[in-house]
């Protein structure tokens, strides 16, 4: 019986390479070949990161630049005569329970735009703000001694010289030097920008009443669909049958979750407005309808989080006496706490961003004072950002930025408690 012939030479007698030969030729170029694909995509992924970092910093350089002047105002520093004046009002008026409404009766924009026109010349009164006569009566309600003399009052300037003095030019750059020439200008933190609602004037708007509606939308959103959404995910993963209706409901979760959110605004609209006839533009009817639109995230996310319990740990909890439900409220829902607060975490920020859904319910609504409950009209951030961008205004760009910066900073603070609380409850097995 004769031997097989070795691997590495054939029948024939000649020797030659094996096909692995580690010094060959062929495998030196294929090794090269590897570690040139390798240094590609890695320089591949090196670029893709870069320039979406590019994109985000020039992103964040425009946003600041530009909302950075939306958080200033330019003021006027302005001497109103009010013993020489024409104001129809009493002083006695004024100290009484009757001020507000004698104060609403006196001739106040025709007094500013008078000692505008004496103090700065012709065309002094295009300069002044039309929320002058706010700073006005508020000088006055303090201090009502102040009819029976002259005073000078810190006004909000003009759209016009606001932007002028900013450095965004136009034709009020002879203003702006003739008023820094009387040292009459000052310019800045716009604290109203922060305490007001939205307005016609852009000197005079503020995101209070946004920030406001936001924070109670987003708190009827969590408060529906963060304990329906982690019941329903503990219902299907721990105590469903496994039947066509549980996958049916499984596969409508899935999809539900991937429909437009616009979707969901004509759903609260049909049923929260049109057949339950709650009020329009409330906080109210916002969350519900972003609680529907939130609550698939956070049940797939919560089953998930609930099938990577390892089974061991229900098994140990069982062989030492604990009941199904101490085993699932005791064990698995605070080890799976974690992966559902991140899809909580995910939810909410969706929410937070969205404006069609809103925009379906009528909150795109020009609301001038913050609400005070939960049913009261109310606009949300991403929808006054909307409608501020669509403002004719160049004052109105600069207040957008603005307001972009409060919306990720809401975002972020969210974001942030709700990182701490998952780091919180997160164990380790």
């Amino acid at each position: 019986m004769t031997s097989a012939a070795p691997l590495s030479q054939p029948a024939t007698g000649r020797r030659t390479a094996a096909p692995t030969a580690w010094r060959g030729d062929a495998m030196r170029r294929r090794i090269a070949r590897r570690y040139a694909a390798e240094r590609r995509f890695r320089l591949l992924g090196l670029a893709a990161v870069l320039l979406s970092a590019g994109f985000l910093a020039f992103l964040l350089v425009t946003m600041v630049g530009n909302g950075a002047r939306g958080f200033t105002r330019t003021e006027i520093a302005l001497p109103i005569d009010f013993q020489h004046s024409a104001i129809l009002i009493d002083p006695a008026a004024l100290t009484g329970p009757g001020a507000e409404q004698a104060i609403a009766n006196a001739n106040l924009p025709a007094v500013i735009d008078a000692a505008a026109n004496t103090a700065f010349g012709e065309g002094g009164a295009r300069m002044i703000s039309p929320g002058a006569q706010l700073a006005v009566r508020k000088a006055i309600l303090a201090d009502p001694a102040l009819l029976n003399g002259a005073a000078t009052i810190t006004v909000p300037a003009s759209e016009g010289v606001d932007l002028a003095a900013k450095g965004h030019g136009g034709a009020d750059e002879a203003a702006v030097a003739r008023l820094k020439q009387a040292g009459a200008l000052s310019t800045g933190f716009n604290l109203r920008f922060l305490t007001a609602s939205d307005g016609t004037d852009p000197t005079l708007v503020g995101i209070w009443g946004a920030l406001k509606g936001s924070l109670l939308t987003m708190s009827i959103t969590l408060g529906l669909s963060f304990p329906i959404g982690v019941f329903a995910a503990l219902y299907l993963e721990e105590y469903a049958p496994r039947n066509r209706w549980t996958d049916l409901i499984e596969v409508s979760i899935n999809n539900l979750a991937a429909v437009p959110s616009i979707i969901f605004g004509l759903l609260g609209l049909a049923i929260f407005l049109n057949l339950m006839h709650l009020p329009r533009s409330a906080p109210l009817v916002g969350g519900m309808t972003l609680a529907l639109m939130t609550m698939p995230v956070i049940v797939i996310a919560g089953r998930n989080a609930i099938k990577a319990v390892p089974p061991s740990i229900r098994d140990a909890a069982l062989g030492i006496g604990a009941s199904p439900v101490q085993v699932v409220f005791h064990h698995v829902l605070p080890l799976a706490l974690p992966g559902i607060l991140t899809g909580t975490i995910i939810g909410m920020a969706r929410a937070l961003g969205e404006t069609a859904p809103l925009l379906m319910i009528g909150m795109r609504a020009f609301v001038a004072s913050p609400p005070h409950g939960i049913t009261d009209p109310a606009s949300v951030l991403p929808v006054q950002i909307f409608l501020w961008s669509d403002e004719v205004g160049r004052g109105f760009i600069e207040k957008t930025s603005a307001a972009i910066i409060v919306l990720l900073l809401f975002l972020l603070t969210m974001n942030s408690i709700a990182i701490y609380l998952r780091n919180k409850f997160e164990k380790k097995w």
